[in-house]
């Protein structure tokens, strides 16, 4: 006899993270000019309240790329994913964890 449940009673996905939280954003994209100026417009597009004065900024050793976090006040899951659907689609970042 199977004891398996079937699809449709699934329990929802838990979450990992409880909301809201200080969730930091980590952006990595080619040094170029505007990159930070345009990486904290979008990521204020999802969080009006993010300070861009906050953002901290890494160079990489060859200087070639540049590494931002931007630390945003998450307010759900649904925010998460579309600020990280936002960044990994934008043409000026290369990696968003």
């Amino acid at each position: 006899m199977s004891t398996a449940t079937p699809p449709n009673d699934l329990p929802e996905r838990l979450n990992l993270i409880e909301f809201p939280c200080e969730f930091p954003l980590k952006i990595m994209g080619k040094r170029v000019d505007d990159f930070a100026q345009t990486i904290a417009e979008v990521v204020q597009q999802f969080a009006p309240d993010f300070d861009p004065a906050t953002m901290e900024m890494r160079p990489s050793s060859s200087g070639k790329y540049l590494g931002l976090t931007c630390t945003i006040n998450a307010t759900s899951q649904e925010q998460l994913d579309d600020v990280y659907r936002a960044l990994t689609s934008h043409a000026m970042v290369s990696y968003v964890l």
